[in-house]
């Protein structure tokens, strides 16, 4: 098979594929209503952090905590309820936290 055969077959795989990732909407029990598709919503990427003490957030506001090497994270669920994931990375170590 030659290089441009080969790539022509790809791209046909990614275009038959594509259809099925983003409309699903047919995939749904009926009392299911789909607002937004999938992908639709950013991820946080490259996220920046302030002490505790400095976070503009409630004392008993609910975070997502995350402690890798000794190294402590915390993310506002208020902010992850409008992104559900950030791509972060502690040291060489990259994750996702995902609500």
């Amino acid at each position: 098979m030659t290089y441009t055969s080969r790539l022509a077959f790809m791209l046909a795989f990614v275009l038959r594929l594509t259809p099925m990732l983003y409309s699903q909407a047919e995939d749904l029990p009926k009392e299911f209503k789909q607002i937004i598709p999938r992908g639709q919503i950013a991820a946080i990427s490259q996220p920046q952090f302030v002490p505790g003490d400095s976070a503009n957030i409630a004392d008993d506001s609910w975070v997502l905590g995350v402690v890798i090497d000794g190294q402590a994270r915390a993310y506002s669920l208020n902010l992850l309820n409008s992104h559900e994931v950030v791509n972060d990375r502690i040291g060489n170590i990259a994750f996702a936290a995902v609500w």
